[in-house]
């Protein structure tokens, strides 16, 4: 006998259909009247478990998690027992389906035997026959309450859907013939029966207009459309992340086979699909990874594709009108309730975005094609609008040298571009096209509408326009004029002057409007639109850099059509990434996953090819922000001038060098300055000095400690991330001490400081015991590395006392937390209320030009003449020397050190808030413009979340801030910006971390 029927002869019949008419007009089914009770006795009755009974939710059958204590911790089961309108031939064919699944290596919950071994069981419940099902528990979580969903999960979600379909291809059975309310093929029926139950009226208006234009885009597709036994409800709650990060599908087991039946293939993707938009509510084409990933393993045909976006219109209808039907008919089921939130969710964020423009967004990500024959702006008879004479194109991108110094963010600037290009040319066009720098906004978590979609034009003189091709010319503005092609293509014209009112046919070379003169800042541009025929009504002036690629689909360019060339469409981050990866080595260090394309920077901002502009919360190589007038300005005037190398005689040099020593401790002895070109050379320098200075050779470094990558540099580099083998690789010479993390170190306290610095004193009395006494100790005055940790009170003064006590000299590497950055004083060792022997600078000296340079005393310097003369091709050359000045002049002048400890202290306070909510931050490490956000998954234990930090940095980059992991556990927010940030971007991005603890990463 077949285990996937029941035995009992009291089953009800098998391959029970509901009649179609009787599922479009109530599909909502009471769910069987069982409670925990209940379930507990069918348990032991029909399957021999004695274990107790809690229900998990249902739309309209009964679920049941067991437990049985006596069988152990891992004895977990879920009952089920079925609604009685779904017969046993059904729930045959799921018993089937999941056996099928499970041999293709898809994760499944397994279905389990009764007592008398069949697999499909019958009992009476509360007077009703019900059949009933034990599956095995499947740890881990389901993903419909995990909010946000990256897009590895997205991947993997799109990947296991394709593997079950693949898996049911070819399946059969008399239970898959079913008529389901979820059965897309009839989701207009559905959902338009469904309206009378939608309580809102507002609501009920949007889900008639959504359901009939997804019933319009799918009538010419739907012949074409493949069918096959599909799982019918493969979403975030029936999918159960089993262990580990979502990565792939491998780690995603499939439940809940109840809409098991014949469907169209494509939609299976769109279930799936609509079920994550909740997630990332307001971005329909976030879910596009999922398509793709379902695309690649199981390719879609160009109807499905196009087929995509309507059908997953029709799943989110069906869904609202099903919530509000279950709820009317059985008010007390909550899980029903709760769901009805995230499905208009759901609805809202499919339906904001036209099926036209997703469809074609859907194309393009899955490289299909996406025109079935030329548009008549392509047609090659196709006239001219008009012949431009003397047009110049204006460039308003992101790499425009129009826009430097931050005009790109005036009020009114594509006008006063406009003006001034109009005093030398006949007409100035603005591309369609382009991403528009002059759109960016920053401080905004999402990018804004940067890609014009039209050609704009002003213009000396009035410019007359002749239609390209026949077509209806009709007026639909003031000032505005659409022309209808035969094939559906239309030009739409704004800001013109037209003879006639209302529509007239018009013959190609017909006069057809006038630009007028332009007046910018009084008149906008004139504008140029063609739209395809499988554009929607309303083509806006600039789209989201998200919604480009469709848009280029469905809005070409009509540069042609007035005698310019067409623009090519510009490279994807993606694509120059490949290009990035086929030059460069796999070593050389790269931000982000999934990066984005910078081009530009402004003070704390950066700018993307598409305009879409991030704060900067790491660059502190530009210590005084990006593109600083100033030293552009003094790089520009120099290059002029002169550029040659230190051997020569010149003034900037020496007036370099006096502002560096005059901005060094009073009292010092800090008073001569060796410049070179990086921060790795100015640690080999020091290292070089200490030896020359002492005769000795043995460095004191701290673990944990990045210091360069030069041979030198990286013999003190103690860091296992930078490399994992630091500690075990470092060349003798080399002595390294325990790190005083007063955080995870061995002392913690207000005595921590004179217990680390009692430890390293024993050890240099130790090397001197060996032989090998120190030269020198060299250690950030910040734990930079670290994640800016402050380095408990007193311990620098009581090593350094101890290093001099032993004939060596202390080395204080300043590259990062020095020139102002702490917010307390121009120099980070201030902190610790000590003067070292030797300081080496570089990152922020020169705001992103290669200076590094070391500040020593006299004596100290000298000795290195003794081992020869000292050069540096770059370093402290007129060039290098003058942007330095300019940097320290504006460091000056814009208070900028004041700056780093007054929006530094107002952004410490508001992080350290987020550790009040949010108990992942631990601790928020620095001081000044120099802090570190540390995470952990246990406060007690402090275990590091480096999985989730990494994951944090990318939710951040698509909410518009740059900020990256660091320490050599992975798990601190790397917080060091540009020393102009203001408080208005430090409390976005506080904003946007605490939005990200609390939606999700």
């Amino acid at each position: 006998m077949d285990p996937d029927l029941p035995r009992s002869a009291e089953a009800p019949a098998s391959g029970h259909v509901r009649p179609a008419a009787e599922a479009a007009v109530a599909p909502a089914l009471t769910r069987p009247d069982v409670d925990a009770a209940a379930a507990a006795g069918l348990a032991l009755r029909l399957y021999g478990l004695r274990a107790t009974a809690a229900e998990l939710g249902s739309n309209q059958d009964r679920n049941f998690l067991l437990e049985s204590e006596a069988a152990g911790p891992a004895a977990r089961w879920v009952l089920k027992i079925d609604n009685a309108a779904f017969g046993a031939d059904e729930l045959a064919a799921q018993n089937r389906a999941i056996g099928r699944l499970d041999a293709a290596g898809i994760g499944v919950a397994r279905v389990l035997p009764g007592l008398d071994g069949s697999r499909l069981q019958v009992a009476e419940v509360s007077g009703a026959r019900h059949h009933v099902r034990l599956f095995e528990h499947v740890a881990g979580r389901s993903l419909v309450d995990a909010g946000y969903l990256p897009d590895a999960t997205l991947r993997a979600l799109g990947s296991v859907a394709a593997a079950v379909d693949s898996a049911l291809e070819g399946f059969e059975h008399p239970g898959l013939d079913r008529e389901l309310q979820w059965d897309l093929r009839r989701g207009a029926d559905v959902a338009r029966s469904l309206l009378a139950a939608v309580g809102d009226p507002d609501r009920a208006l949007r889900v008639a207009a959504a359901v009939d234009a997804a019933e319009r885009a799918l009538a010419p597709l739907a012949s074409g459309l493949p069918v096959q036994p599909i799982h019918g409800d493969l979403t975030d709650d029936n999918v159960i992340v089993a262990r580990g990060p979502v990565a792939d599908a491998r780690n995603l087991t499939v439940i809940d086979f109840g809409d098991l039946a014949l469907g169209w293939r494509a939609a299976e993707l769109a279930v799936t699909c609509s079920s994550l938009l909740h997630h990332r509510p307001g971005d329909p084409l976030a879910v596009l990874p999922a398509a793709a990933a379902f695309h690649a393993r199981a390719p879609l045909s160009v109807p499905e594709a196009r087929a995509l976006w309507p059908l997953l219109v029709l799943r989110a209808a069906v869904l609202v009108g099903a919530g509000w039907a279950q709820t009317g008919i059985e008010p007390g089921n909550e899980y029903a309730a709760e769901r009805m939130d995230h499905e208009w969710l759901i609805f809202e964020t499919a339906t904001c975005l036209p099926i036209e423009v997703a469809t074609a967004a859907v194309l393009a990500e899955l490289d299909l094609p996406t025109r079935t024959a030329p548009t008549a702006a392509d047609d090659a008879a196709a006239g001219a609008l008009c012949m431009l004479e003397d047009a110049y194109v204006l460039d308003l991108g992101v790499e425009s040298p129009h826009l430097a110094d931050g005009c790109w963010l005036e009020d009114g600037i594509e006008e006063r571009l406009a003006a001034e290009a109009l005093t030398r040319h006949a007409t100035v066009v603005l591309p369609r096209g382009d991403p528009r720098l002059t759109r960016t906004a920053v401080n905004s978590r999402a990018a804004g509408a940067t890609v014009p979609l039209a050609l704009q034009l002003y213009t000396n003189a009035p410019v007359g326009l002749r239609a390209p091709w026949a077509g209806m010319a009709r007026t639909v503005g003031p000032h505005a004029l659409e022309l209808l092609a035969g094939d559906g293509t239309r030009l739409l014209l704004d800001g013109v002057a037209t003879a006639a009112r209302g529509a007239a046919r018009v013959g190609a070379g017909d006069a057809l409007a006038v630009v007028p003169a332009s007046s910018p800042g009084r008149s906008g541009p004139a504008s140029v639109r063609i739209a395809t025929a499988d554009a929607p009504e309303a083509v806006p002036l600039f789209a989201v850099p998200g919604h480009a690629a469709a848009w280029r689909i469905l809005a070409p360019d009509p540069g042609p059509l007035l005698g310019l060339p067409a623009r090519a469409a510009p490279a994807s981050a993606s694509a120059e990434q490949r290009r990035r990866e086929r030059l460069l080595s796999s070593a050389q260090e790269r931000y982000f996953a999934k990066p984005p394309h910078i081009e530009r920077g402004w003070r704390h901002h950066l700018v993307d090819a598409d305009g879409r502009a991030y704060v900067d919360m790491v660059n502190n190589v530009a210590g005084i922000g990006h593109s600083h007038p100033a030293v552009a300005r003094a790089a520009a005037e120099q290059l002029r001038l002169l550029n040659t190398n230190s051997r020569f005689l010149y003034r900037s040099l020496a007036e370099y060098g006096e502002r560096l020593v005059a901005l060094a401790p009073a009292g010092s002895g800090l008073d001569t300055v060796l410049l070179v070109n990086s921060g790795s050379e100015a640690v080999d320098l020091a290292i070089r000095l200490a030896w020359a200075a002492t005769g000795r050779t043995t460095m004191v470094a701290l673990r944990e400690a990045y210091h360069g990558w030069t041979v030198g540099a990286d013999a003190v580099t103690t860091s296992a991330y930078d490399n994992p083998r630091a500690l075990a690789s470092r060349p003798e010479w080399v002595h390294v001490a325990d790190v005083p993390n007063p955080l995870r170190g061995r002392h913690t306290g207000p005595g921590a400081g004179a217990a680390y610095a009692a430890e390293l004193a024993g050890e240099l009395d130790g090397l001197r015991r060996d032989g090998r006494p120190a030269a020198a100790f060299i250690c950030e005055s910040v734990l930079g590395n670290a994640g800016g940790v402050l380095l408990p009170d007193g311990y620098l003064r009581d090593v350094y006392a101890a290093v001099r006590a032993h004939g060596g000299l202390c080395i204080a590497d300043e590259i990062q937390v020095g020139f102002g950055r702490m917010g307390s004083g121009f120099w980070g060792f201030g902190l610790q209320g000590v003067v070292p022997d030797i300081v080496t600078i570089a990152k922020p000296m020169g705001n992103g030009f290669p200076i590094g340079g070391v500040l020593t005393t006299r004596a100290i310097a000298e000795a290195l003449g003794g081992e020869g003369m000292f050069f540096s091709s770059a370093g402290g050359s007129p060039l290098a020397c003058r942007v330095g000045l300019a940097v320290l002049d504006a460091m000056r002048d814009e208070s900028l050190a004041e700056n780093a400890r007054d929006v530094g202290g107002h952004l410490r306070r508001r992080l350290e808030e987020l550790g009040e909510r949010h108990p992942m931050v631990a601790h928020v490490h620095g001081a000044g413009l120099y802090l570190g956000v540390e995470l952990v998954t246990d406060r007690a234990t402090l275990e590091p979340a480096a999985r989730e930090t990494a994951a944090i940095c990318e939710r951040l980059r698509e909410l518009g801030v740059i900020v990256q992991p660091t320490s050599e556990r992975q798990n601190v927010l790397k917080i060091k910006p540009p020393l102009c940030l203001t408080r208005e971007s430090a409390d976005f991005v506080v904003d946007a971390i605490d939005h990200v603890l609390s939606t999700g990463w």
